[in-house]
C-alpha cells in the first residue's frame, strides 16, 4: 500500500469511467483522491439524465426509515456513491477500498500544490453525444451548488 495518495482530476472526465478507475485503484490498496468532482461529465441528453436522477430520488421505503435508501444530491457525494456501486460493498475488501476513496468539490488547500493526473480513457473530448456536468445535474435535482 502506497503512502502517497493518487490524485485524479475529474475536470472534463466521464464520470463512470473515472469512477471505475478509482474503484479499481482503491481495490488494489491505494488511497485515491478525486478533485473537482463537480466538473465530471455524464454522457447523454440532459432531459434523460435529469429524469433518471429524479426517478431515483423518489425511491423510498414505507418500512423502517433507518434502512431507507439515501440519495445524494451534492456532486462530491453523488460521485462517491457511483464509486461505491462499483465496489463489492458487502465484502470487507470492498468496504475497506471505499474508505480509501476521497472526493472533493474543487481543490482543497492540502492538494493545491500537487499535480493531479487525468485518466486518458475517461476523456470527455472523445464523446460524440450530448453531455452535462455533475454540477449542472446537482442544480437540477436540488443539490448544493459548487462554489
Amino acid at each position: 500500500m502506497s503512502a502517497e495518495p493518487i490524485l485524479l482530476d475529474a475536470t472534463d472526465q466521464v464520470m463512470g469511467r473515472l469512477a471505475s478507475y478509482a474503484a479499481k485503484t482503491a481495490l488494489s490498496g491505494n488511497m485515491v483522491v478525486v478533485l473537482n468532482a463537480e466538473k465530471a461529465v455524464i454522457s447523454g441528453r440532459k432531459s434523460n439524465i435529469v429524469e433518471e436522477a429524479m426517478r431515483r430520488l423518489k425511491t423510498r421505503t414505507l418500512a423502517n426509515q433507518t434502512t431507507a435508501p439515501v440519495h445524494q444530491r451534492r456532486p462530491d457525494l453523488y460521485f462517491r456513491r457511483v464509486v461505491r456501486g462499483m465496489l463489492p460493498w458487502k465484502k470487507a475488501k470492498g468496504k475497506a477500498a471505499f474508505h480509501r476513496v476521497f472526493v472533493f468539490m474543487g481543490v482543497p488547500e492540502e492538494y493545491s500544490k500537487k499535480k493531479a493526473t487525468k485518466v486518458p480513457e475517461a476523456d470527455a473530448s472523445k464523446l460524440r453525444t450530448a453531455y452535462m456536468t455533475l454540477e449542472d445535474l446537482a442544480k437540477e435535482i436540488g443539490g448544493v451548488e459548487a462554489s
